[in-house]
C-alpha cells in the first residue's frame, strides 16, 4: 500500500510504501474513531499478535492510514466498516481533534509518525454486535471512563502508550460532554 507523505502543515510532499513509512518514520495521515457507550464506556480494539506495529495491544476502536486519494472523513467511514462491520454516516462522527504524534514501537522498532484526526461515535449497540476484522484484531474490550482515569500500571501496559495519554487527558472530558447530551 502506498501512502501520502506530508509536511507539518499536512500538505502532501511525496509518496512511500506503508513499510517505508514505518521503517523511516515518515510523516503520514491516520484516523482514529473512539466508540463510546451511553454508559460511559470506551470500546477498544485488541490488535492481532502479528500486527506490524504495536501487536497484541489495545488501540482506538477503529484506526487506519489515509490512503492516496482519500480524506480523513472518507477513511474513517471506510475503516469503521472494515474493522467493525458497521456502516456509519459522516453525521454520526464527532470531531475530537487533529494531532501530530511520533512514537517508536519498542517490540518491533517501527516508527509511527502521523498526523491523526480523531473522532467520537456514540454507540448504542452491544459490543458483541461488532464484527472483528479477521487477521487484524483479536476482539474488542469495554473500559469504563472511571477505570481509565485511575488505571493501574499493569493495565496501562496493555495499551499503545499514546492511546492512554490521549484518553486520560482529553477524551474523558470530551466524552462526558457528548454522552450527557445523548442520555
Amino acid at each position: 500500500m502506498m501512502l501520502n507523505i506530508v509536511n507539518n502543515e499536512d500538505e502532501i510532499v511525496g509518496q512511500a510504501s506503508r513499510e517505508e513509512v514505518h521503517l523511516d518514520g515518515l510523516l503520514h495521515r491516520e484516523i482514529h474513531i473512539y466508540f463510546v457507550t451511553l454508559n460511559r464506556q470506551i470500546i477498544f480494539q485488541h490488535r492481532a499478535k502479528d500486527k506490524e506495529t504495536y501487536p497484541d495491544l489495545l488501540d482506538a476502536t477503529v484506526g487506519g492510514h489515509v490512503e492516496i486519494g482519500d480524506g480523513y472523513l472518507d477513511t474513517a467511514i471506510k475503516e469503521a466498516a472494515e474493522e467493525t462491520g458497521l456502516k456509519i454516516d459522516s453525521q454520526e462522527l464527532i470531531f475530537i481533534n487533529k494531532t501530530t504524534n511520533k512514537s517508536i514501537d519498542q517490540s518491533t522498532g517501527k516508527i509511527n509518525n502521523a498526523i491523526r484526526t480523531s473522532y467520537l461515535l456514540i454507540f448504542d449497540g452491544d459490543v458483541s454486535d461488532l464484527k472483528i476484522e479477521t487477521g487484524k484484531a483479536l476482539g474488542f474490550e469495554l473500559w469504563s471512563l472511571d477505570k481509565l482515569a485511575d488505571i493501574s500500571d499493569t493495565d496501562s501496559n496493555r495499551f499503545i502508550p499514546y492511546i492512554l495519554d490521549f484518553s486520560r487527558k482529553e477524551l474523558i472530558n470530551f466524552i462526558d460532554q457528548y454522552v450527557s447530551k445523548n442520555n
